[in-house]
C-alpha cells in the first residue's frame, strides 16, 4: 500500500493504492454465479412489484374516479351549508391562522401555516474517487480522497473519514433546525384536518433584511444569522441559520397577499377530513393556488387511465414506475434480472477485449428488451379488465422487439 499527500490552500487531497492477485477464471466464474442467482431472485420479484404498482393504480383510479362523481361546491366559505354534511366538497380560500408563529431566538415573527428554520455547521467534507488497473499481473486500486469545507445541514462524521487527522468535525450542532406548525387553520368558516396542514408546503425563504442582529454573538449577513466571528472567513464549527415560511396567513405588506388554495375534502360540520371511498382508499386534496371545479377535476380525470401520471407517478424510459413502499424500480428489476442472468459469459471472454465489448453491447440489448416486453405484458395483464383497449395497446407495444428481430433474420440470412 503506498499513500501520496498533498494540500492546498482550502482543499487537501491524498492518494492510496491497493494491490491485489488477478483473480483466476474458476474464481471470476465463481463470483459470477452469485450474480446469477441475485439476478433470478431480482427478475422473479419484479413481477411482484409490477403487479403490486398496477394494483394501487386500479385502486386510486377507482377511488378518483368515485370521487369525480361526488364532488360539489359550496356557495360560500363563510358559512357552513348542512346540506353537504359528509359529502365531498371542493372550496376555494385564503389559508387563516389563529396566532403567530416565532422563533424568539432570533426575533423572528410571522403569520404562516409553517415557519422552518434552517440550520448548516462550516464542516469537512471527504471525497473519494476510485480507479482500478491492471499492473504487473496485480489488480491495482487508486483510491484518491479529497477533502473540502462546505456548508452542510447534516453533520458530517470525520471519524469514518480515511485521514482524521487535520479533518476533525464538531459532533454536534448547538442549534439545531425545527418547523413550527400552526395548530389551527382555516379557509373561511371551515377548519383544516392536519393531514391537509400536512400538504401545505410551498415553502419560500423568509427576507431578513428588517430584522436585527439578536444575540451579540450573533451576526446578520444577507438571509442568514451567523454564529461566526468573521462571517466572511468561516471556520469548522461556525453556524449559519436561515429560515423560511408556508401558507402565508392574511395579507402582509412585506411579504404580499395570504396564500389561497383549493381543497376537496369530506365535510363534517366545519371540519375538512378525508373521505374514504368504497374501494377503501382515501381523498384527501390540496393544491396550491386557485383552480375551478372543472379543472381540480382534470388530476382526477388524468389518474383514471394508465400511466397515472398523478398519484402512481412514474420515470425513467417507457413507463418505469416507482412507489414509496419499494426500494427497488420494477422496470430495473427486470433489467437486472436477464442482464445478471447472462453474466456467466464474461469470464469466458475477458481476455479478449473486442469480443468482451461486442458481448457486452449485445448482452444490454437483449436484456432491455426482454425487460421492457415482460414489463408491458405484466402491465397490460393488470389493466386488462379494467381498461381493456389499453391493454391491447400495450400488449401490441411489447411484441414490437420481437417484430422487429424477426424482421430482420431473413436479411441476416441473405447476406
Amino acid at each position: 500500500m503506498a499513500a501520496n499527500y498533498s494540500s492546498t490552500s482550502n482543499r487537501r487531497e491524498h492518494v492510496k493504492t491497493t494491490s491485489n492477485p488477478q483473480p483466476g477464471f474458476l474464481e471470476r466464474l465463481s463470483e459470477t454465479s452469485g450474480g446469477m442467482f441475485v439476478g433470478l431472485m431480482t427478475f422473479l420479484l419484479s413481477f411482484y412489484l409490477i403487479f403490486t404498482n398496477e394494483g394501487r393504480a386500479l385502486k386510486t383510479a377507482t377511488s378518483l374516479a368515485e370521487g369525480l362523481s361526488l364532488v360539489v361546491t359550496p356557495d360560500s366559505i363563510h358559512s357552513v351549508a348542512p346540506e353537504n354534511e359528509g359529502r365531498l366538497v371542493h372550496i376555494i380560500g385564503a389559508l387563516r391562522t389563529s396566532k403567530l408563529l416565532s422563533d424568539p431566538n432570533y426575533g423572528v415573527n410571522l403569520p404562516a401555516v409553517k415557519l422552518r428554520r434552517h440550520v448548516e455547521m462550516y464542516q469537512w467534507v471527504e471525497t473519494e474517487e476510485s480507479r482500478e488497473y491492471t499492473e504487473d499481473g496485480q489488480v491495482k486500486t487508486e483510491t484518491r480522497y479529497s477533502y473540502n469545507t462546505e456548508w452542510r445541514s447534516e453533520i458530517v462524521n470525520s471519524r469514518n473519514f480515511d485521514r482524521e487527522i487535520g479533518h476533525k468535525n464538531p459532533s454536534a450542532m448547538a442549534v439545531e433546525s425545527f418547523t413550527a406548525t400552526a395548530p389551527f387553520v382555516q379557509i373561511g368558516r371551515f377548519f383544516l384536518s392536519a393531514g391537509l396542514i400536512d400538504k401545505v408546503d410551498n415553502f419560500k425563504p423568509l427576507s431578513l433584511s428588517k430584522l436585527e442582529d439578536p444575540h451579540v454573538d450573533i451576526i446578520r449577513r444577507g438571509d442568514y444569522f451567523y454564529h461566526s466571528e468573521n462571517p466572511k472567513y468561516p471556520e469548522v464549527g461556525d453556524l449559519r441559520v436561515s429560515f423560511s415560511y408556508a401558507g402565508l396567513s392574511g395579507d402582509d405588506p412585506d411579504l404580499g397577499p395570504a396564500h389561497v388554495v383549493t381543497v376537496i375534502a369530506r365535510q363534517r360540520g366545519d371540519q375538512l377530513l378525508p373521505y374514504s371511498t368504497k374501494s377503501g382508499d382515501t381523498l384527501l386534496l390540496l393544491h396550491h393556488g386557485d383552480f375551478s371545479a372543472e379543472l381540480s377535476r382534470e388530476p382526477v380525470r388524468a389518474t383514471v387511465a394508465p400511466p397515472s401520471l398523478l398519484l402512481t407517478w412514474r420515470h425513467g424510459p417507457l413507463l418505469v414506475r416507482r412507489h414509496g413502499n419499494h426500494p427497488l424500480t420494477s422496470c430495473d428489476a427486470e433489467h437486472r434480472g436477464p442482464g445478471s442472468l447472462t453474466t456467466f459469459l464474461f469470464p469466458t471472454v475477458d481476455w479478449f477485449p473486442v469480443f468482451r465489448d461486442l458481448v457486452n453491447i449485445g448482452l444490454k440489448a437483449f436484456a432491455f428488451c426482454v425487460a421492457t416486453s415482460l414489463t408491458l405484458l405484466t402491465v397490460a395483464a393488470g389493466w386488462l379488465f379494467y381498461r381493456p383497449l389499453w391493454a391491447l395497446f400495450l400488449g401490441c407495444l411489447a411484441l414490437v422487439p420481437i417484430v422487429i428481430a424477426r424482421t430482420r433474420v431473413p436479411a441476416k440470412k441473405l447476406e
